[in-house]
């Protein structure tokens, strides 16, 4: 799909967050068809481009920082000077959406904060994300992920019981509360723009990583304000269907994803258990649930006899939700994954190409995915600035004093 035929063509972005909840956020704008501009501090940069290893071979570039950066381009300015703010509101008046997720307050002695910046352009659609939004008793403090997914509740149920060897609570293996939150900005920023086609007036998007993480807590949350019981750590299980968890096989794991009765039946059949169904324990999910701890037992034993290639077979062939675990190597390799295109291989102009993965959202048969590489520290620098009007030499004198 090409950029002008995008959904968000002709939309200009200003991307001063740093870290994966903003920076995951301008991305998908990005690859929406938006022009995100990434503004970064000079020499330095984003803190992202220093988190690694790994790096990419050819180049000064993290393996984090290239996550989340696809399709922008990089401007370096110091907007602890007047002179850098200068730039920025310039750049902020061109622009209809501006990303920042700075602590509550600490645009404003820069001049760059909404208030400041909606006399210049009340079109500007504003978008602050930080730990615990702008009116809160927690407003004062940083947020960071590992911190808030023990705040908002998702380590409490992940990881196996306390009783269980290697019991306790375990964070998610990626920065989930972030990803979550960058991407309920990018939907938060498409209902703005949506919304200012009528008003022609922007608005300022507060988004708090606390508030996410509780909002997708999903049906544990619902369990908990339904029944007033607090969920514990289940491991691989699930509080709400069974069976549905990982299972040992004659040689490794497999995960077995029981939907319904049906399902139920049919999983029986092919464990060679065709009277599970018929105990009144176990023929409703209702019923298998309040009795897990004696069905579990029975699935376990029969799962053990026969390795994983040989179930996800059997049970493929009548319809039973199965797979195995993989690893990221399997993943890669898996046949959907190449099919889908999920790997997407650009060019970089330091390393030669960089392997990242595609946007997952596919629209009359294409990757929306942008078709540039994360950038370069300010990599586009003079670029944006010759689009502002600032001369050749203006920009000599501003890399001089070091503001670019």
């Amino acid at each position: 799909m090409s950029t002008a035929t995008k959904p968000l063509a002709g939309i200009k972005v200003l991307d001063i967050s740093r870290v994966l909840a903003g920076p995951w956020c301008g991305q998908m704008l990005a690859d929406m068809g938006a022009d995100v501009i990434k503004v970064e501090r000079p020499v330095s940069g984003d803190d992202t481009r220093h988190w690694g290893p790994p790096w990419l071979s050819g180049s000064s570039e993290s393996a984090y920082y290239l996550c989340a950066n696809r399709g922008k381009r990089s401007v370096t300015v110091d907007m602890a000077t007047a002179e850098g703010q200068a730039l920025i509101k310039q750049l902020a008046a061109q622009s209809d959406v501006l990303l920042e997720n700075f602590k509550v307050g600490g645009l404003k002695r820069y001049g760059l904060d909404y208030a400041s910046l909606k006399t210049l352009n009340p079109r500007l659609i504003y978008c602050s994300i930080t730990g615990f939004g702008q009116e809160s008793p927690y407003a004062h403090r940083a947020g960071y992920d590992f911190m808030i997914q023990a705040m908002g509740g998702i380590m409490s149920l992940t990881g196996k019981p306390d009783h269980e060897p290697g019991g306790g609570p375990v964070k998610s293996g990626v920065a989930f509360t972030d990803i979550f939150t960058g991407l309920y900005a990018a939907n938060a920023v498409l209902a703005a723009l949506y919304q200012r086609r009528d008003s022609n007036v922007g608005c300022h998007i507060d988004m708090a990583l606390m508030d996410v993480q509780v909002g997708v807590l999903a049906n544990q949350a619902l369990n908990y304000l339904t029944s007033g019981h607090v969920p514990e750590r289940m491991g691989n299980a699930h509080p709400n269907i069974v069976p549905y968890q990982a299972f040992a096989t004659a040689d490794g794991h497999m995960i077995v994803a029981v939907g319904n009765d049906e399902q139920f039946k049919r999983f029986c059949h092919v464990i060679d258990q065709p009277n599970l169904p018929l105990d009144a324990r176990f023929a409703t999910n209702g019923a298998r649930v309040k009795h897990r701890e004696e069905l579990l037992p029975a699935i376990a034993a029969a799962l053990a006899t026969q390795k994983t290639d040989t179930w996800l077979t059997a049970f493929e062939n009548v319809g039973v939700p199965c797979g195995p675990i993989n690893t990221l190597d399997r993943v890669f390799d898996d046949p959907h994954v190449k099919a889908r295109g999920l790997k997407q291989t650009l060019p970089h102009h330091q390393a030669g190409q960089v392997d990242l993965v595609a946007n997952p959202i596919r629209i009359n048969g294409e990757s929306i995915s942008a078709p540039t590489a994360p950038p370069s520290l300010g990599e586009h620098t003079h670029q944006v600035l010759d689009e502002l009007g600032i001369t050749r030499e203006q920009r000599h004198a501003l890399r001089q004093a070091g503001i670019i």
